[in-house]
């Protein structure tokens, strides 16, 4: 299912975009979504990463870890909504949250340029969030409550004796999120963020981390990137869905850590050999794939700050 509505995909029936920088209020990743019919196992491999686990969902197999000011939650609840992308051994990418400064204007915004609302089904003690298709099957989320009250204070309970807000490791934050999209659909998906979400295509030189591909959209907030990666020239896109593939965190020292990480039991691909990989040990790093999809790219920020 596509998440880019025909409104949105044709130019010449559309209202030109906002002249406002930041038409939303975004300032930032509330969350990021896995879906996994194993979430210990995924939780294993988190916490190798620095994550801890602090809260369980009130009602559903929901766990949310946290390092710093991320969190990351890992869904194992089947859903019985239309197109919802329920859980499988492969954890996947299931949904992004961003922090709005208010989440009913920015979903009903985004609803009149043509994104699709996704249905929701509220439990007793739950929130009702507002959400758009993202790609493949996944959902964006809008979120204003994340500061003295957050959404987390209401539909979960913390973990007993559990700290809070584990402070991140080597200085970890969302960096951003790199998307894999179908044969042409590159002006598709780059219209998609900047219409609905104001984001900001850089230029087709802008590189960030250690795999140099695609385009790099910049969110509005300044404080996070996509990374639209399309197959090679000739590759037909035929096995997989589009989907968002893999999670990016930056850090001042990537070297320091990699060794931090490393004593933690991960380990790194070594892309010294491959033609597609930008190789300076300062830039980045890449972490081999666990479960059969998910992996972390390390992004130098020493130069760039948390832009």
């Amino acid at each position: 299912m596509t998440a880019i509505s025909n409104s949105v995909a044709d130019s010449a029936n559309r209202e030109s975009i906002s002249p406002e920088p930041n038409p939303l209020g975004l300032s930032g990743i509330e969350f990021i979504e896995y879906a996994t019919s194993k979430p210990q196992a995924l939780g294993q491999v988190l916490e190798r990463m620095g994550f801890r686990p602090v809260a369980r969902h009130r009602s559903r197999e929901v766990l949310l870890y946290r390092q710093g000011d991320m969190n990351v939650i890992i869904n194992a609840h089947a859903s019985g909504l239309p197109h919802a992308l329920n859980p499988t051994d492969k954890p996947v990418i299931a949904a992004l949250g961003l922090r709005v400064r208010d989440a009913a204007k920015a979903y009903h915004r985004a609803l009149a340029l043509g994104a699709w609302g996704v249905p929701t089904h509220v439990e007793v003690m739950e929130l009702n969030i507002p959400a758009i298709h993202g790609v493949g099957s996944s959902r964006i989320y809008f979120i204003d409550r994340v500061r003295d009250f957050s959404i987390y204070d209401v539909d979960f309970v913390p973990i007993p004796s559990v700290e809070a807000h584990p402070i991140a490791l080597a200085g970890f934050h969302f960096f951003g999120l790199v998307q894999y999209i179908g044969n042409d659909r590159m002006l598709d998906w780059m219209e998609f963020y900047q219409e609905l979400l104001g984001f900001e295509a850089l230029p087709a030189s802008a590189r960030f981390g250690v795999l140099p591909k695609g385009r790099i959209m910049k969110s509005p907030c300044n404080t996070f990137f996509l990374q639209l990666i399309e197959p090679e020239p000739g590759v037909l896109a035929l096995e997989e869905e589009e989907r968002f593939q893999r999670i990016g965190l930056g850090c001042e020292d990537v070297q320091a850590a990699t060794v931090l990480l490393a004593e933690r039991g991960v380990e790194f691909v070594s892309l010294h050999d491959s033609q597609d990989a930008r190789v300076h040990e300062h830039d980045g790093a890449l972490t081999r794939t666990w479960l059969s999809g998910v992996s972390f790219e390390l992004v130098s920020t020493a130069k760039k700050g948390r832009a």
